[in-house]
Order: structure tokens, then C-alpha cells, then sequence
């Protein structure tokens, strides 16, 4: 980390034209050689390119780098010194005096002044008190700022890092000068671990990981949801509602404190596609416009998320974001981000009320925001040039070319888009078809129906499947009966039979086909029974349905153990094989005889059995069979075999022991 730190302010911009193949066009239409039928559209990359590399060079001889510029908490916010002396700054344009306000001064709003300069940044230094600092450690704070009318607005700082809420008092939150003694700063005791080649992701969340009725701590999540996760086979935690966001049911996505982790859980997916309107204790008339860190008017509002929209284009807004990514990166040792909403982000409609049907004109033209567009690429250069093993994952409904691409051919530079169409395949066919209706070509089409070159992260539900008014995929499944016909000490009723079955097929076909890399919200790996549905008015302020109840899989008496076994045997044995990460190959066949081409002769041995009694199944098939090929020609393979599967039972089989060629 220190060599990428140390390198010229000028070091990311020729990287970014850099990472494109020798031959490969470097004016940010390379991505057409990845696919010809954008060449219509090569002046709309050109532009996003210039734009992007604009932003960079202007980074460069303004700021000393965008690597000097995305710490922006070195200047803004409070910072103290060696020795206890502290420097608060804070960018309000539209203020004319700004005071600094507390416990530290019995909340007078005069006697601490703050000096203004030309670009309307506000600063105070204050010497250490009795060789103290003169704000003590987790005392409130404000900033007091007068705007030209001469009113007077009290506003939480911007670039706070802790904030608390105490309902008994109020709604709003307070924000507290955070400077605890070394003693009490954890220090990180390993290096950043290397990006995994196939990413297994266990989205969570840390206030629901507890089968109590309250909202879990950070401390709990360490202890209890740590080892289980690794023990199910995932390498990567997806954490949601991290940022302070004032509306626990809210799912963290509306923030109020960009840089201040939530205080619910004691002492992340980003967005920067929307923030709480808030004006007490978020950004929105922070300095008494409505548009100092958003757009003004009608464009800065999300009217369906009740929520206001950044001004990308802005180069204090850029410091504040793209600084946003690098604390977190920093301070809390992040290894990546998911990018919330980005159809909102992309798109002047924000994706309301709008149909993609997949043509390319609809990511192109007036729609389009290309500011934000522009802000993206900006962020994904700067994370993997100065992170390399950093991983970033778009959520985007629209399915926008580029995404996935690096932005030296043009894209937009991330890692992995969601597959989002999957789980709307699922429930669709839940909901709507009989088992024998399953159009299997249809099913294979939509897992394997992604752009080429751009990875992929598959799921059969996420959390967006579990909150209320939805079912679960294990919901749909056996619905009513998942409360009474879940225990061993009952017989297989034949909704649970198939319900379990087509749980763990439905998966691992997702996991298998639908992309390189595969998500899980956490319970569903087990057929969590309920919803999730946060304290609330509606629901009387109730953490009944806040919680997950992973007790259910300790109980040998329930059925919820076989699904979690089989979840874990299905990230292990793709642990030890690959598939995720490996080039796409899969034979899907429907033929009476179950007689399969396969390409490498040999002797096969099953290696996961979604039927086997340690799963939930039946048993049907006997663990230690063996499959043996034929030497003759089959759907364009050089070998057949012959496989008994029952009804509603996926098998993976592996090679056991090879055929000579010229045996």
C-alpha cells in the first residue's frame, strides 16, 4: 500500500488509459471491439471517457492527485495533532459566519468563531487546555452556521464519524467528537485478504443476526455469525445499513452521517445513489440551500424513495464522495463495496416507470446522466488502482453495456453486476407454474443470459425477496406448512418432500449456471419461515420478525439442518472445483434414457447429492455409485454415460479415475 500512496499525484490517469491490450483503441471505445453492436454508440463512450479523464487530469493539477483528493477526512471534519491541538473544517458556501457549538463550551453559539474562506470553507483551531484537547473524547458537538438572511441553522458536521439517537428524547441524531485514548483503538493485526477467484457472498445484516427480539451488536456478529459463515463455505460478507441511517427500517438506505458507523449496534454497502432529507442531522440545506451536495429543484429529489439526489458533477461533492469510499477502505479495513441503486444513478427517470427491453439506444441520448455515469468510473479507478484486491458489485435493473468493462476499454469499471433477473425468474415460476410446466430451455436461457466478458453475481434471493409483503423462495415453496410439517418426528408430508427438494435444486442451479460468483442472504440458506419486517408504527415498534432464527438448525428434531448442510456441501464442493470461476460449460438434456455426452472418458463418482438423507432427501441414489463412460459420440461429446436421477434431485459428478486415449 505505502508504493501505491507514494506514487506522482499524476499516477492514476495514464493508468487508467494504460490497462488496455496492445492494438486495443484508447479513447474509451475499446468496449467495441468486446462487442460490435455498439459501434453506433462511439461517441457516446468517447465522451463518458473524456469526461472521466478530464476529472482526473483537472484532480491532478488542482489537488495533487485524486489519490491526495479522496482524503478528504485529513482535512475536512476534525482532526487532532500529536499534540491535542484540533483543526474542525467544514464546507458550507452559503453561510456567512459559522460557529462551533457543545458540551465544550456549554453550548454557547458565539464565542467560538469560525474563519471563512473564498471558497466558503469554515475553519477553527483549538489549542489543547490543560494539556488536554480541548473537546473531550464522545462529548455532542454542533456546527452553528448563519445564512445571509441572518438566520441561524444548527447542522451535525458533515464529515462526522459517530453520531448517537436517543428516541426517548428525540428523533435526531446527536453528534459526538470522537478521539478515543490509543489504547482503546484497535489496531488490525492482518493484511487485506486477496480477491477469491470464486466469491461466495453472504449478504447481512448485523441488528437482524440474533434469534432475540432486539437488535443485535457488532461484538454478537463477531462471535456467533463469524464462525458460521465460514463454516457454510463463503468468503466474502456483504454488510448492509453500516452507514447511520435515522429509519431502522430503512434497510440503511437512507443515510444521514456518511462517515459515522451505525451506533445501533454498539460502539457496507455504499450508497451514493440517495440520501436521507433530513435536515437536522443529514446533509440536505446543510448551509440553508437546497443544493449545496445535490441538485437543485426537481432534479435533486427522488420522489419514490423520498430522498435526495448528489450533484456528481460538483467538485466539493466528488472530495465528499469519493473520500467517503477511502474511509471506509481506511479506517474500517472494507475490502469492497455493493453500489446501491445504480439504475437511479444512471438514468435521469431513475428506472421509474421505465420498461428495458434491452435495445442499446435506451443506455445512450438525454436519458442518460452522464455526470453520474462519469462519477462512477471516476470511483472504480481510484478503489482498484489504489486497492488492487478491492471488489466492487453494481446493482442495476436496466442491464447498461459497459458496466463490467475496465474503464481504460471504456466502462464503467466494476467488478461484478447483480443478476437480478434470476430471482424474478424463480418466483415467477413459483407462482405461476405447475412443476411439470418448467420450461428447462427457458430456465437455462435466463441463468446463462449475461454479458459477455462482464461477471456476474448470482442469486436465487436476496434480501429483497425476505421483507415483508414477499415470500421467501422456501415460503412459496411450502408456505403454511413450514410452521407444522418441519419436524423429523413427523413423516414427509408432499409438500415438504418437494418443497426441500426444489430448494436445494433451485440453488445450486444458480449457484452452477447463473454467474461468477453467487450471493445468499442470511436464514435463506436454511428456509428461514418468516419475513423480515423492521420496528415499525405499522407493526406496533414489534423485533419479531427482525430477527433470524438460526436455533432452528441447531434443533436435530427440524428439517431446517438438512437445507444448511446442503447449502455448506454446495460451497464446498465448488471450493474445491471451481465452477464459478471456471469458463462457462454445462449440458442441459431432457431425454428418457438420462444418457449424457460428456467430453473426457473415465470412471465418474457423485460428489454432491441433493437427494442424499444427510440432506433431506430420500436416498435414492447410492453415495458410492459409479458411472462409467462409452467411447461413442454424444450431442457433440466424444463419450456417453447412462444416469439414474430421480424426480427433483441435481447431482454434480466428478472424474475419478481417467480413460487413456489409446487404451
Amino acid at each position: 500500500m505505502a508504493a501505491v500512496v507514494e506514487q506522482s499525484a499524476n499516477s492514476l490517469a495514464p493508468q487508467a488509459a494504460a490497462g488496455a491490450a496492445a492494438g486495443t483503441r484508447n479513447d474509451g471505445t475499446g468496449v467495441i471491439q468486446l462487442d460490435p453492436w455498439l459501434e453506433p454508440f462511439e461517441d457516446a463512450f468517447k465522451r463518458r471517457y473524456a469526461k472521466a479523464q478530464d476529472w482526473l487530469t483537472k484532480l491532478d493539477k488542482t489537488e495533487g492527485g485524486v489519490d491526495k483528493f479522496s482524503k478528504g477526512t485529513d482535512i475536512f471534519g476534525f482532526n487532532v495533532d500529536a499534540n491535542g491541538t484540533i483543526t474542525y473544517r467544514e464546507w458550507a458556501p452559503n453561510a456567512t459566519h459559522a460557529f462551533l457549538t457543545g458540551d465544550f463550551n456549554n453550548w454557547d453559539r458565539e464565542s467560538h468563531p469560525m474563519k471563512r474562506d473564498e471558497f466558503g470553507v469554515f475553519e477553527i483551531v483549538l489549542p489543547v487546555n490543560n494539556g488536554q484537547p480541548a473537546i473531550p473524547h464522545n462529548s455532542k458537538i454542533k456546527i452553528s452556521l448563519q445564512t445571509p438572511s441572518g438566520e441561524r441553522i444548527d447542522r451535525l458536521p458533515a464529515w462526522i464519524k459517530y453520531v448517537t439517537q436517543d428516541l426517548a428524547v428525540s428523533p435526531a441524531y446527536d453528534a459526538r467528537f470522537w478521539n478515543p485514548p490509543a489504547s482503546e483503538r484497535y489496531q488490525f493485526k492482518n493484511p487485506r485478504p486477496s480477491k477469491p477467484a470464486s466469491a461466495r457472498i453472504y449478504e447481512a445484516h448485523v441488528g437482524i443476526s440474533s434469534p432475540e427480539l432486539r437488535v443485535a451488536t457488532y461484538k454478537e456478529f463477531t462471535k456467533n455469525m463469524l464462525p458460521r459463515i465460514r463454516d457454510l463455505g463463503y468468503n466474502v460478507i456483504q454488510l448492509m445499513a453500516i452507514m447511520e441511517h435515522a429509519y431502522y427500517a430503512s434497510f440503511g438506505y437512507q443515510i444521514n452521517s456518511f462517515f459515522a458507523a451505525s451506533s445501533r449496534h454498539a460502539s457496507l454497502d455504499i450508497v451514493h445513489s440517495h440520501a436521507s432529507k433530513n435536515v437536522l442531522d443529514g446533509l440536505n440545506e446543510f448551509d440553508g440551500t437546497d443544493h449545496q451536495y445535490f441538485h437543485e429543484g426537481a432534479r435533486g429529489r427522488h420522489e419514490l424513495w423520498d430522498s435526495r439526489l448528489f450533484n456528481y458533477d460538483h467538485h466539493e461533492v466528488m472530495r465528499f464522495l469519493l473520500s467517503n469510499l477511502r474511509f471506509w477502505m481506511d479506517e474500517y479495513h472494507f475490502d469492497g463495496f455493493r453500489f446501491d441503486g445504480v439504475t437511479s444513478m444512471l438514468y435521469h427517470h431513475h428506472g421509474i416507470g421505465t420498461g428495458f427491453s434491452g435495445g442499446y439506444h435506451e443506455y445512450f441520448g438525454a436519458d442518460v446522466d452522464e455526470e453520474a455515469v462519469v462519477y462512477l468510473m471516476v470511483a472504480n479507478q481510484m478503489l482498484h488502482d489504489l486497492y488492487p484486491e478491492s471488489i466492487t458489485i453494481a446493482e442495476d435493473v436496466s442491464g447498461m453495456p459497459a458496466l463490467c468493462v475496465p474503464l481504460s476499454l471504456g466502462g464503467l469499471g466494476f467488478d461484478y453486476r447483480l443478476a437480478m433477473a434470476i430471482p424474478d425468474m424463480w418466483i415467477k415460476i413459483l407462482k405461476e407454474q405447475q412443476d411439470e410446466e418448467w420450461d428447462i430451455g427457458n430456465i437455462c436461457f435466463t441463468l446463462t443470459n449475461r454479458r459477455h466478458g462482464e461477471k456476474t453475481i448470482a442469486y436465487a434471493e436476496s434480501h429483497d425477496q425476505a421483507l415483508v409483503g414477499d415470500k421467501s423462495l422456501m415460503m412459496h415453496l411450502c408456505d403454511a406448512e413450514m410452521y407444522t410439517n418441519m419436524s423429523n418426528l413427523t413423516p414427509f408430508t408432499s409438500v415438504i418432500d418437494r418443497g426441500m427438494a426444489l430448494h436445494k435444486m433451485i440453488r445450486l442451479l444458480t449457484h452452477s449456471l447463473g454467474g461468477e460468483g453467487y450471493l445468499n442472504f442470511e436464514g435463506n440458506e436454511f428456509g428461514h419461515p418468516e419475513w423480515l419486517d423492521f420496528p415499525r408504527e405499522g407493526n406496533q415498534n414489534s423485533f419479531w420478525y427482525a430477527r433470524r432464527q438460526f436455533n432452528l438448525t441447531e434443533d436435530h428434531d427440524l428439517r431446517y439442518q438438512y437445507l444448511n448442510n446442503f447449502d455448506r456441501a454446495m460451497n464446498t464442493t465448488e471450493a474445491q472445483f471451481g465452477w464459478l470461476h471456471s469458463p462457462q460449460a454445462y449440458i442441459s438434456l431432457k431425454n428418457d434414457d438420462y444418457r449424457v455426452g460428456i467430453e473426457t472418458p473415465g470412471t465418474y463418482k457423485i460428489v454432491l447429492n441433493s437427494d442424499s438423507k444427510d440432506l433431506g432427501g430420500h436416498g435414492r441414489i447410492e453415495e458410492g455409485t459409479r458411472f462409467f463412460t462409452t467411447p461413442m459420440e454424444w450431442n457433440g461429446r466424444k463419450n456417453w454415460t447412462h444416469i439414474y436421477i430421480p424426480c427433483r434431485t441435481a447431482l454434480i459428478l466428478a472424474l475419478e479415475s481417467p480413460v487413456s486415449q489409446h487404451s
